[in-house]
């Protein structure tokens, strides 16, 4: 687990004079603050702002007018694991179980994990099934609690076979 971590995207250009509209992936814009430096270097921050709608409004030392800030749209931010506070017990970065195998406490494969959802209560894990079905739903969601989750590692996720959806 030593692949960056994503924390933003630049959605495009905001203004004339180099700023640029952020979709943040973390926790907010005091935690995106912290860090100074994006993309192993390639990117510098010098200031950001909350924007009022759930993103941020950024400048980067790189981006100084309008079509600067339009060529990095779609650019992700990334930063090494280092530059992040560790985990504790149970705890989890997205990047870390995206794309990871799925299989059942059986040892049977399911699918990849496809993507992470919080609807309020708790993470909730999407898998989309391999192979894909014929019929039925090519994905399907399993809650991140311990009956359901049974564990993870670098290699593989693995849920009870009891939320396996037919």
């Amino acid at each position: 687990m030593t692949k960056p971590v994503t924390l933003a995207a630049i959605a495009g250009a905001h203004g004339v004079t180099g700023e640029v509209r952020l979709k943040l992936f973390g926790e907010g814009v005091a935690t995106l603050a912290q860090h100074k430096s994006f993309n192993d270097g390639a990117l510098t921050l010098l200031k950001i702002r909350d924007d009022g709608k759930g993103g941020a409004v950024a400048r980067f030392a790189q981006s100084t007018n309008r079509a600067d800030a339009e060529t990095l749209r779609g650019t992700v931010l990334t930063v090494p694991r280092t530059a992040l506070p560790p985990l504790a017990e149970g705890e989890f970065y997205h990047a870390d179980l995206l794309g990871l195998p799925v299989v059942t406490d059986a040892g049977e494969a399911v699918g990849t994990v496809a993507a992470i959802e919080n609807f309020g209560a708790t993470d909730i894990i999407e898998i989309a099934r391999a192979p894909v079905p014929e019929k039925g739903p090519k994905t399907f969601m399993v809650p991140m609690i311990p009956a359901a989750v049974h564990g993870w590692d670098e290699d593989r996720l693995v849920i009870g076979a009891a939320f396996v959806e037919d």
